[in-house]
Formats: structure tokens, sequence, C-alpha cells
């Protein structure tokens, strides 16, 4: 092919709406566990042929990425064939982004002509189904567009909710675009537990249970987010209909796992939570909350007991702890929450070398993926104050997590441990001016700023030569002007 052409060509290609254009590089994603969950996916929705098709579509991608391009057309071959069995005549406009894949691939393996056709393929349905204007999309497009970075990673969960929501702009009553806006808000707004944000998820859920009454998914993801806003009654009967109308669902059972665990039914957790695994034994989700379950077992032992006579079942909670978060880490590369919580819990078995080990680890993939730091400070200052006895670097990585924002659980802990360390220093010594400052910095990170400046004012008067007490008190004294 000639330069000219080959540009031409190319120009064309940059232009369609498919997993080759949507920047979804090696580097942002562990592509190993994305092609088993995909694969997962693909085998729990056989009886669903739109979603296994796009999954399909979607491994392709992947398998490409991993230099299986063989791999990768066999797979479109498989999305067009379910998409063709399940929408039959009307499927054309679900077939863009395969198309768009099946080009893409065909031009990295030097099939010109293949590629040509697909791009004549996509002119029809541009020509047949317009959409009014070059900047608006299919809802076809934004609803797979949806899926592909709700499924990807963490932080990619807002751009997934826009997607779906602009899908929805223009299909307001597909099920498939319900659920996924549905299961973005819920994921998106857990973040924040704010009850606001609930509600938004909490009404998406009701709808999309509305349109599809079939989803057990759906359901138990709702008496979830009930049970958090404490409506009890509902929320339970929600996670019954869920576990009886799909009690092998894996994805079902993992979130009633977790509904028993919040609810404090930690066994009742982990015998459910091990039935997944068998089913679904490389699961690094399924691994990370049994984890957590061990973890709410150890520390209601230990608030029980206050540790005494309970230090071999401890020990042995412990244990089983690290157990699953090894293995969680080792199914799914670069795992910022199970590998910031196993090298704490590396430090509660006294291990600190691999404690410090894998916080650098963790720290270095955080910063590399670009991935919330504020898991790895929060657990670092627990494992500095209460491990390594360093009150000093315990504080340091607190302000760290809370730099970061408060609206988080992390923000909200370290501002609360923070409070807790600078209020027993001043019970020792009420001329701590350290103390102080830090009071200063948990009321301006609050927003409360004339507690804050009190602060500051205190703290300048035992150590007046303090450049950051001063810039934080002239800061706060122009802003209360």
């Amino acid at each position: 092919m000639n330069p000219s052409h080959d540009r031409a060509l190319k120009t064309k290609l940059l232009k369609l709406e498919c997993h080759f254009t949507w920047a979804l590089t090696k580097e942002n994603v562990d592509l190993s566990d994305l092609q088993t969950r995909l694969e997962d996916q693909i085998e729990l929705d056989l009886g669903k042929k739109e979603g296994a098709a796009r999954s399909y579509c979607f491994l392709a991608y992947v398998r490409y990425l991993q230099g299986s391009s063989d791999d990768a057309i066999a797979n479109l071959v498989q999305a067009e064939e379910l998409a063709r069995e399940h929408h039959g005549e009307d499927c054309e406009q679900f077939l863009i982004v395969t198309y768009g894949n099946y080009a893409w691939l065909h031009y990295h393996r030097g099939e010109y002509p293949q590629c040509e056709s697909y791009l004549e393929k996509l002119a029809d349905i541009m020509q047949k189904f317009p959409t009014g204007s070059p900047t608006v999309l299919h809802p076809q497009v934004y609803g797979e567009k949806g899926w592909t970075f709700l499924k990807i990673a963490r932080k990619y969960y807002d751009r997934a909710k826009e997607f779906f929501k602009k899908a929805l702009e223009l299909d307001p009553d597909s099920s498939e675009w319900n659920a996924g806006y549905a299961i973005a808000l819920y994921r998106t707004d857990y973040e924040t537990r704010g009850v606001k944000d609930s509600e938004t998820a909490v009404k998406q859920l009701r709808r999309a249970i509305e349109i599809n009454p079939q989803d057990a998914v759906l359901r138990v993801l709702l008496g979830l987010r009930l049970n958090l806003l404490k409506q009890y009654k509902e929320s339970e009967e929600l996670v019954a209909d869920a576990l009886e109308m799909d009690p092998s669902n894996p994805h079902v059972i993992r979130y009633v796992g977790k509904y028993f665990r919040h609810s404090g039914s930690v066994d009742r957790s982990i015998a459910l939570l091990k039935r997944a695994v068998e089913r679904t034994q490389d699961s690094a989700f399924l691994h990370h909350q049994l984890a957590l379950c061990y973890k709410r077992k150890k520390t209601d032992l230990f608030r029980i007991a206050g540790g005494k006579g309970k230090g071999r079942e401890i020990s042995q909670l412990i244990r089983q702890v690290i157990y699953h978060l090894e293995q969680a880490t080792t199914l799914k590369a670069n795992f910022i929450f199970a590998m910031a919580d196993l090298a704490l819990h590396y430090g509660e078995s006294n291990d600190i070398t691999r404690a410090e080990e894998m916080f650098k680890a963790t720290f270095d993939a955080a910063r590399e993926r670009r991935e919330p730091l504020q898991v790895v400070h929060l657990y670092y200052a627990q494992f500095q104050q209460y491990r390594n006895k360093c009150e000093t670097l315990a504080i340091k990585h607190y302000r760290e997590c809370l730099t970061l924002g408060l609206a988080t659980y992390e923000g909200r802990q370290s501002a609360s441990c923070l409070t807790k360390m600078a209020e027993k220093r001043l019970d020792n010594d009420d001329q701590d001016a350290e103390a102080f400052g830090i009071l200063g910095f948990v009321h301006k990170a609050k927003g409360e700023r004339r507690q804050a400046l009190e602060c500051f004012e205190k703290a300048m008067e035992i150590d007046c030569s303090n450049d950051e007490y001063l810039s934080a008190h002239c800061e706060l004294s122009l802003s209360l002007q």
C-alpha cells in the first residue's frame, strides 16, 4: 500500500467508534485479569446473547493487545453471530463497534481489502441510520462504551456513567442501558456514601428493576444501598429474592455475601463466598471479599475480647486474611486496595520487612497507574502508628491522605485519627504547638476556617517561627476578610 493510501485509510479508521479508538491502552489495565473477567461474563451470559456479544467484542480487543489476532478475529465472529441471533434484521446498529474492531484488526494484519470492506459496511449503516449530528453517536455505541468503561477499571466509572446517561437520552426504555446506568451510579456514588447520591442510585436501580424485574444482580445492589440507608426490611427482602431467583450466579452470590458482611452475618457471607470461589476460583474480587470477611471477624473478636486470651484465634484470622489477599493480588496485578491491606496485615503478623516492601510496591503501582493513593496513605499511616510506633510518619501520611479529599471513607478516617492524636498530645502537654497545627490542618480540610484560624494562632503563640503555621494563618485571615 502506498503511503498516501495508508494515510487516507488510517484517517478513516481513527474516526471510528470502537475499542481501538477509545484510548484503552495496555498501560491502563491488567489484561490477564480483564480477559478472565470477560470470559467468566461470557459463560454467565450464554443465555443472554446481547451481553455475550458485547463481551466477545471487547475480548477481541484484549486478545489483540495480547498479540493473539487470530483469537481476536474468532471472538468478533462470535460477537457478530450472537448479535444477529438476538436482534435479527435490526442488528446493524448493534454491529457498529464490532465492525469498527474488524476494520482495525484487518488493518493491523495487513489485510487492507477486508479493512476497506468493513469501512464500507459502516458507511452504509451511518447513511441508513443517521444521528442528525456528527457529534452525536448511536445509543448502541454510547451503551457499549458505557459497559466497556464500567468493566475495565474503577477509574473509568465516571466516564461509564456519562455514556450510559447519553444512551438513555436517546433510548430511555432500554433495559440494557438502564441497568448499566444503575450499576455505574451504584459504584460511583458508593465512594462518597452521601445520602443525596444514594437516593439517586436508588431511584435508578428501581427504574432498571421496573423494566427488568428478573435481574437478580440489580435487586441485590438495591438491597445493599437500602441497607446503607437503614431501610432494613426492604433491603432484606430484595436480597432474599435475588438469592432465590439466581442462586448460582457468582455476581449475585458475591454481592449477597457483601450484604451479609455489612449486616454483621459474617459467617453466612463466608459460606456463600466460598461457594462462589469453588465455581470461579480465579476471581480476585471473591478472594478480596473473603479477606474482608475474615478481617471483620478479627476486628469484632478484638473489640469484644480486647485481644485477651484470643491471641491464637486472632493470629489464625490474620493468616486467613493474608492468604486471601495474596490470592487476590496474584490473580489481579496492581490491585491497589488489596495490596495496601496485605501490606498492613503483614505488619500485623509482625513481618515488618515484608510489610515495608509491599507498601513500597503499592505506592509505586498506584503512582504509575494514577490510581487513588488515599487508601495506601491511610494504611501506611496506620502501620506506622500501631506497628512501627512512628508517630511522625503516621501524621505525615494521615495528612497526605486527608489532602487528597475529605469526602471519602479514607479521608474521614484520617481526619478522625489526626484529631485523636492531637487531642491526646494536648492532654499531656497543652503547649504542644504541633498538636494545635494538626487540629488547624483538620479544621481547614473540613472547611471550618474560623476554628482552623484559632488553632494556628495558638500554634504560632508557642512556635512563632514556624513557616507552615504563619502561611496557613495568613491564608485563612485573608479568606475570612
